[in-house]
């Protein structure tokens, strides 16, 4: 009797894990879902933003060429550019939240969350966020100061992470590179040939990144980049543009196809 008890025990156990284990795949699926059509939502509001902003642009014309011939249609033009101006805010304030949110990260798979955790403890430059799903480089340990060549200590690094995103695991996801910098601006002037901004270097940094995962075989269809330069800091920079090395980093999103 006591046997079948501890059988029965057990046998309720393997059901309560199998359950829970639906539950979180069945999560994970609609968060999928949820995150592709935002995605979508996304692009088709770009679109109607960059229609805005051309008509918006036509009518500037027209108002310029009226106001230089003396127009009597002026005032009405003039209303017409401002409610598109208006509205060209609004939009691009609903895109930006958007895709805040859409880049705000997931939590990933047990398995694949638990690979990238033993990697990023492995590597000194590397943090992971098992609550979002994001990895981050410090670009200090990434690239030498104001270059995009990442720095050949580095590459090793990278291509750990790509045999994480290679694996049957990883292969279910895309990814997004994004480079910050802190707010230090650009000053040496061979720098600034190749990069005359921060946005610039956090671009061409990511790009620097994505170049050495697509050579270690990540599908160039999975990637994306992004530079936000000094505008999306993670902690104060010091007074009068001193920087803070915490802003300089390259962020690594593992999202869902079709991201």
């Amino acid at each position: 009797m006591q046997i079948i008890r501890v059988s029965l025990f057990f046998l309720l156990c393997a059901c309560f894990i199998a359950l829970a284990g639906c539950v979180s795949e069945q999560q994970y699926k609609e968060l999928q879902v949820q995150n592709r059509t935002q995605a979508e939502q996304i692009k088709a509001l770009s679109s109607k933003l960059d229609d805005m902003r051309l008509k918006r642009d036509q009518l500037q014309r027209q108002l310029d060429y009226i106001r230089s011939s003396g127009g009597i249609e002026e005032q009405a033009l003039r209303e017409k550019v401002a409610a598109l101006e208006k509205a060209v805010r609004d939009k691009q304030i609903l895109v930006d939240r958007m895709q805040k949110q859409l880049l705000g990260g997931i939590s990933l798979p047990p398995e694949l969350s638990t690979m990238l955790e033993d990697f990023a403890n492995q590597h000194e430059m590397v943090t992971y966020d098992p609550g979002s799903g994001i990895v981050k480089f410090k670009s200090d340990l990434l690239f030498q100061v104001g270059s995009d060549v990442v720095a050949a200590g580095a590459v090793e690094a990278v291509k750990a992470l790509c045999t994480i995103l290679n694996s049957a695991q990883g292969k279910e996801f895309d990814v997004i590179i994004a480079g910050h910098t802190d707010d230090i601006p650009i000053g040496r002037p061979e720098t600034l040939k190749k990069h005359p901004t921060n946005w610039h270097l956090s671009a061409h940094r990511a790009i620097s990144v994505l170049n050495v995962m697509t050579g270690a075989q990540v599908d160039p269809k999975r990637t994306s980049v992004r530079g936000f330069g000094e505008y999306r800091p993670i902690a104060p920079n010091k007074p009068n543009k001193q920087g803070n090395a915490q802003n300089r980093r390259v962020e690594i999103y593992i999202v869902p196809k079709g991201m």
